[in-house]
């Protein structure tokens, strides 16, 4: 064919690829373009700089060659270039650096040349359906989605979505179900990737999001934000939990959720595969909702660490086993869904454990104060758990002890911080003897027993402590199967939070000259994670 052939027919074809992939007609009319303009320069020169334009309603194909207008002297490549006298007689307003156009002839496609352009205009439509296929999904990410099943491949499921393909890999089916090619399938879209062989799209039966929607499809009051879902946990295929609040006290939220005689709830289940659900109210006071959590055991007394977001939760002998679940799946599940560790005991266990304390508390206050029994037991049944508080604290607090007046309260409060003192000295004797720097008081939270527990793990210098990993300090879990190994840190039995051995390591970069300012090291890191992710996609 030439290129001067059938105006129609380019027009119709373009408006047939564009109707077929689903994309827009310009894009497959610029795709046209450069075909024949790559077609062109395999007849004029591959240097030849040519554009070929298609009129969008004519169909009419213009063919320029463009050249650079140079000076005579400079002429190098006259397949790109012109001298100003040759380019002055096309246009006599022509100047140097200005582009002069020249239209060239229609010509006949030699075979090479069609195939050539054919394969241009597959790769730029191919380029552009995946754009395409892209931007519509990334926007539907958070969707329930329906499809049908095309096949199956090493426990991979691919779903045919009518404009694109996506795949629910094996992790993320529910466990013992089974697809085939032309069965439908809901999942729920959690990823979508710009990859080189097109956008990846990844659904999920497994993802907690996706029982949430499915709950707002069955259930109005959700989908009109009567009722909200608060948090969900899931074990696929086994059991969930799932907590709701209603922003109208007239509307119960697990009421709603249930249904008549059980049909919402039963909906979902259906389509879950027979996973149970617990639907439970949520309640802004963390210990209430913990207790709603770990339905249906029976709580008896809630105890919160809000520092370590750690909580005990005290059940009947009875009910320990309820509480926990098979496997400990309930207590799993409450976890997850709560967000807070959860530490279950038996009464008889907390009994026993109180004890152990409060005879442990005795004794440090008998050998630290030097004072009887009756005294240690005093002071600790009035829940003072160590020596630091009774030093530190009101003097009034020791006068409200039964049997304390102003004199033994005194006396009591100055043996604590003379022990204190003692205590202190001979830290700070053994931090000079492992030869540990005094700059390093200057980091916040270091105390002079941390000090002494740098020295045992040769931490003797701000350039040391900045060396180090949060991990050294923290410690750090490992598992191997099924069982879980606890690796030491240095500051193994002191109450500071892994956040806290990783301010003290930045605080050391910082005093040691290794960085400015902790923001802008959080800055750079910042900027090499966006770094690395930009090197990661392309």
């Amino acid at each position: 064919m030439t290129v001067s052939a059938n105006r129609l027919e380019l027009l119709q074809i373009a408006d047939a690829v564009a109707r077929e992939k689903v994309i827009d007609r310009t894009i497959v009319i610029a795709a046209m373009e450069d075909a024949i303009a790559k077609a062109a320069r395999s007849r004029y020169g591959a240097e030849t700089d040519i554009h070929a334009e298609i009129d969008a309603r004519t169909g009419e194909l213009r063919l320029a060659r463009h050249l650079l207008v140079v000076e005579d002297r400079d002429l190098d490549n006259p397949s790109t270039q012109i001298s100003l006298i040759e380019a002055r007689r096309h246009n006599p307003a022509a100047q140097i650096g200005d582009s002069i156009s020249d239209t060239l002839p229609p010509f006949d496609f030699g075979r090479i040349a069609a195939q050539s352009a054919k394969q241009v205009i597959v790769q730029k439509v191919r380029e552009a359906e995946r754009d395409r296929q892209y931007d519509e999904f990334k926007d539907r990410i958070g969707e329930v989605i329906n499809g049908v099943v095309k096949r199956a491949e090493y426990g991979n499921v691919i779903v045919d979505m009518g404009r694109a393909e996506a795949i629910v890999r094996r992790d993320e089916l529910i466990p013992r179900e089974t697809f085939r090619p032309g069965d439908r399938i809901r999942a729920y879209v959690y990823d979508v990737r710009r990859e080189t062989r097109g956008p990846q799209i990844f659904l999920s039966r497994t993802h907690p999001q996706f029982m949430a929607k499915l709950f707002a499809q069955e259930v109005p009051e959700i989908y009109d934000n009567v009722v909200e879902i608060k948090a969900v946990a899931r074990d696929p295929g086994s059991r969930a939990k799932i907590a709701v609040i209603s922003r109208d006290s007239s509307i119960d939220p697990v009421g709603a959720c249930v249904g008549m005689r059980g049909s919402r709830v039963q909906a979902v289940v259906q389509e879950l595969q027979g996973e149970k659900v617990d639907i439970i109210p949520w309640s802004p006071d963390s210990a209430t909702f913990i207790v709603n959590a770990l339905q249906p055991a029976e709580v008896v007394k809630v105890v919160l660490d809000e520092d370590s977001e750690r909580i005990e939760v005290v059940v009947p002998d009875e009910q320990l086993s309820l509480a926990i679940g098979r496997r400990g799946q309930n207590v799993r599940l409450a976890s997850q869904l709560t967000g807070w560790d959860i530490d279950i005991l038996t009464e008889n266990e907390e009994s026993e454990r109180r004890q152990k304390e409060f005879v442990e508390r005795t004794a440090t206050f008998m050998q630290a104060l030097d004072v009887d029994e009756v005294v240690g037991q005093l002071l600790a049944s009035e829940g003072f758990r160590s020596v630091e508080e009774i030093a530190f604290v009101e003097i009034s607090e020791l006068t409200g002890i039964e049997g304390f007046d102003e004199e033994t309260a005194a006396e009591i409060q100055t043996r604590a911080q003379n022990y204190l003192a003692r205590i202190e000295a001979e830290q700070d004797a053994r931090r000079q003897e492992l030869g540990v720097s005094d700059e390093l008081r200057t980091i916040d939270g270091v105390t002079t027993a941390i000090l002494v527990a740098f020295g045992e793990n040769d931490i003797r210098t701000i350039e040391d402590l900045a060396g180090c990993a949060t991990d050294e300090l923290a410690g750090w879990s490992e598992r191997k199967g099924q069982e879980v190994t606890r690796h030491k840190g240095a500051l193994d039995g002191f109450e500071v939070s892994r956040q806290e051995a990783e301010n003290m390591i930045m605080a050391a970069r910082v005093a040691a000259g290794w960085i400015e300012s902790i923001a802008n090291e959080e800055a750079t890191s910042d900027a090499d994670a966006v770094a690395v992710a930009h090197t990661e996609e392309a």
